[in-house]
């Protein structure tokens, strides 16, 4: 596999690694990706489980979801997680199933979770910067070992950049749907 085709797979992987974590940045609405990843400490400590592994979530209206778990005797386990989280939702057991309500935003909550999600955001453009100067170097070395000519080595160095260039910009249009995402009210 050539070196663009390379640094393409992987800039994508961070795209998609970059999407994952948002899914948990808050937002006003209710969706079950909020939780999914939730990690559940159950069966007496022994396992440690995705919320998703251990239930099914679906949501009730724009804010309240609604997890049922495939084995009931979890419940407790996956109130007391919730409760330990750092998304700050209060579960309630409603029989075989947990209810839980997605309080509004207020403007620092949102604050918070933007800045969370430039974190978050930042965090990959490095990711991205890093590949880009790692193929950079193995691009400069190739040309110093006289494995390819001058001429590859700066027409393979503009499509790096131009590639490096396009993934920032996608970057761009995540950070901008997830911000918009959050203001919403």
């Amino acid at each position: 596999m050539d070196t663009t085709s390379q640094f393409k797979i992987n800039c994508q992987k961070v795209i998609g690694s970059l999407k994952e974590d948002l899914k948990s940045v808050r937002t006003g609405r209710a969706s079950p990706s909020l939780v999914e990843n939730l990690i559940v400490e159950t069966y007496g400590g022994s396992t440690r489980l995705k919320l998703m592994e251990l239930s099914t979530i679906v949501t009730e209206g724009p804010i309240a979801l609604s997890i049922t778990p495939f084995d009931p005797s979890t419940i407790q386990d996956i109130e007391r997680a919730t409760l330990k989280s750092p998304l700050g939702l209060s579960p309630i057991v409603q029989g075989n199933r947990i209810i839980l309500k997605i309080p509004p935003l207020s403007i620092e909550q949102r604050e918070k979770f933007i800045k969370t999600a430039v974190e978050k955001i930042e965090e990959k453009k490095n990711q991205i910067r890093n590949l880009r100067d790692d193929v950079r170097k193995s691009i400069k070395t190739s040309f110093e070992k006289k494995e390819t000519t001058e001429d590859e080595k700066f027409r393979l160095e503009k499509e790096i950049d131009n590639i490096s260039t396009q993934f920032m910009e996608e970057i761009q249009i995540v950070r901008d749907k997830k911000e918009t995402e959050i203001r919403e009210v």
